[in-house]
């Protein structure tokens, strides 16, 4: 028996974060990539050891990959399931999906959208929205696996 309790309308695609959370994104990725160039200028980093150069190596790596993929990533609902693209791909199918609910930050919805934590099993996913639309199919997620219980 394969029940299903939501499908959407039709498939709803767009931005994981909002432009807020770009911007904001932005400004601390230059605030920190100019707080390492400084540090880099002040110490002389070419005469400590090996492990302090691939440490600092990687968190410039780190800091670059997520900014990337902060601007890039994007969310995909239709009627397979949930998809949205990062660095790893997270997907959920419509069939594996046991409970959906929103969560957000109380006072900072403005910046920080409502996330959707979808339950699988015994795992949980967490997908971001960054568009209104994207929001709206959420609310609908949710209120279908509330409606559920």
């Amino acid at each position: 028996m394969n029940m299903q309790f939501y499908r959407p309308e039709h498939a709803v695609s767009g931005p994981a974060y909002s432009r807020w959370f770009k911007l904001l994104a932005t400004i601390v990725a230059l605030a920190l990539a100019g707080y390492g160039a400084s540090v880099a200028l002040r110490y002389p980093l070419l005469q400590y050891g090996t492990g302090v150069k691939l440490l600092l190596l990687g968190a410039a790596g780190m800091l670059a990959l997520s900014y990337y993929w902060f601007l890039r990533s994007s969310i995909t609902i239709d009627e397979k399931g949930i998809t949205q693209s990062w660095l790893y791909n997270r997907h959920v199918e419509w069939r594996d999906v046991r409970s959906a609910k929103m969560i957000g930050i109380p006072f900072a919805g403005w910046l920080f959208p409502p996330r959707l934590v979808v339950r699988t099993g015994n795992s949980f996913s967490t997908f971001n929205g960054g568009t209104q639309d994207i929001l709206i199919e959420f609310a609908k997620i949710a209120l279908a696996y509330q409606l559920k219980r």
